[in-house]
């Protein structure tokens, strides 16, 4: 890569870091490209030219994060569902909230609902892959498997961290509580 090439990727990555820091303390309909611009030491038509328009830019943006986000929860899938849990607090600790804005809002952007649902289908696949389901009957296994994907939601740490009042060891200590049940064997399921 030449010198000119590493400057323009520096560029575009202060320029969605930028974006980023603005998506999460602003709704996304009051960012202005000319303050991401600002943040980000370049002009607005630096920011139009590189990325042409602020749904891209947020296109962009949440395209990286979702990638940063993928490798965080398969670097929390262990094989202990305890080491499971923990990781995927802290995970969400750092990017709960931003997941959750981002779903909200991702109707408010042309091509964010299609990224959005890819990261939704990697939450449901990855909670099948973290937690082994004991052998059950089919439609037992099939419900069983919908309760940890709602149970490690989001939402579900939102709801258990902000509207429960939990600090994030009790948070985890819930979610060991809800989930350990699911994935006991035959043998220790009440």
């Amino acid at each position: 890569m030449t010198g000119r090439a590493k400057d323009a990727e520096a560029t575009a990555e202060r320029i969605v870091d930028a974006m980023l820091a603005r998506l999460v303390s602003t709704p996304y309909e009051q960012i202005r490209i000319e303050d991401v611009a600002g943040d980000a030491g370049v002009t607005g038509q630096t920011v139009i030219r590189r990325f042409g328009s602020k749904p891209a830019l947020m296109n962009a943006t949440v395209e990286r994060e979702l990638a940063r986000i993928v490798a965080a929860r398969e670097a929390a899938a262990h094989a202990s569902p305890v080491e499971t849990i923990h990781d995927l607090v802290v995970h969400y600790e750092r990017y709960g909230a931003l997941i959750l804005k981002t779903y909200s809002e991702s109707p408010l952007v042309p091509g964010l609902p299609e990224i959005t649902a890819r990261g939704r289908a990697f939450h449901v696949d990855w909670c099948r892959r973290a937690f082994t389901l004991p052998p059950l009957p089919v439609r037992e296994a099939a419900r069983r498997s919908a309760q940890l994907v709602a149970i490690c939601d989001a939402t579900t740490w939102r709801i258990l961290r902000f509207d429960g009042g939990l600090d994030a060891a009790e948070t985890e200590i819930a979610l060991e509580e809800l989930i350990l049940p699911l994935v006991a064997d035959s043998a220790a399921a009440p």
